[in-house]
């Protein structure tokens, strides 16, 4: 957790790094004070932003595990990173408005379990930002607002939709999340997922790697920019999935991250 709050990704870094080589104007300087940031947060041990997220959780764990062990290791693991990171405590109770102070509460941290058949514990965490997680979108198709089908086409325009109505706001670039179909819970639950795929990976469904590419060229052209200041980039990477839906149901699922894609991941062999 430490080394997801105040270091970036190599993938993500290298993508920010290059964007900022053809960046222009006032899109140069913020790309600048970007990599700048990054800089000094693995220099000084420090988090990369004031707001350090929402902890996310996706465990893989081997069959005869007792996974409520592994759920009190990952609650005792946040409480402690919020204390010595540090992390910010941003676990508020909807109806009284308390703050524990751990960054847990009822909910959280968020965990989704998965048996697997390897022999080995995979722990992957996301550090979820709280104004890239306000542009979250649930799209249902057909969308006749945005003239968006029941295909394809009709998902990228969720796409564009999403970017265009953000704009400036959760700190661009974004890293987009995507996912087509399911239920409506488990369509944002996938396009979250989305977000810890790495950036140069290949979509193992031609289609979806076709329309990955589109996305990301499309998106580009839309010219908010970094901070939403205009130039380039946008969007630095669109990933997406599709699930089996109901035949009433389609639901598009745009889940988004700022500049500072906080992920990381462990593997242990028990």
């Amino acid at each position: 957790m430490r080394q997801c709050a105040t270091t970036i990704p190599q993938d993500v870094e290298d993508a920010l790094r290059q964007c900022a080589e053809n960046a222009e104007g006032m899109a140069a300087d913020v790309m600048a004070s970007i990599l700048q940031n990054i800089d000094e947060a693995r220099s000084g041990g420090l988090p990369l932003c004031q707001d350090t997220g929402t902890p996310v959780f996706y465990v893989s764990a081997p069959n005869g595990m007792d996974l409520s062990e592994v759920r009190a290791s990952i609650g005792e693991a946040v409480i402690g990173a919020t204390s010595s990171v540090p992390l910010r405590p941003n676990s508020v109770d909807p109806l009284t408005g308390a703050n524990p102070g751990d960054n847990t509460g009822e909910g959280l941290p968020l965990m989704h379990f998965e048996r697997w058949g390897n022999k080995t514990l995979r722990i992957e965490v996301l550090l979820k930002g709280g104004g890239s997680e306000n542009l979250t979108r649930l799209y249902r198709l057909p969308d006749q607002r945005i003239g968006a089908g029941r295909d394809i086409n009709g998902i990228g325009r969720c796409v564009l939709d999403s970017v265009h109505a953000a704009q400036g706001s959760g700190c661009p670039p974004y890293f987009l999340g995507i996912a087509a179909g399911g239920m409506a819970d488990s369509c944002l639950a996938a396009s979250k997922r989305q977000l810890l795929r790495n950036i140069d990976d290949t979509n193992p469904d031609a289609m979806l790697e076709s329309f990955e590419a589109d996305m990301l060229d499309r998106a580009n052209e839309l010219g908010i920019g970094p901070a939403g200041l205009g130039g380039f980039p946008t969007l630095l990477s669109a990933k997406a999935c599709a699930m089996a839906r109901h035949p009433a149901s389609f639901f598009v699922g745009i889940s988004f991250s700022c500049w500072a894609l906080r992920r990381g991941s462990i593997e242990v062999d028990p």
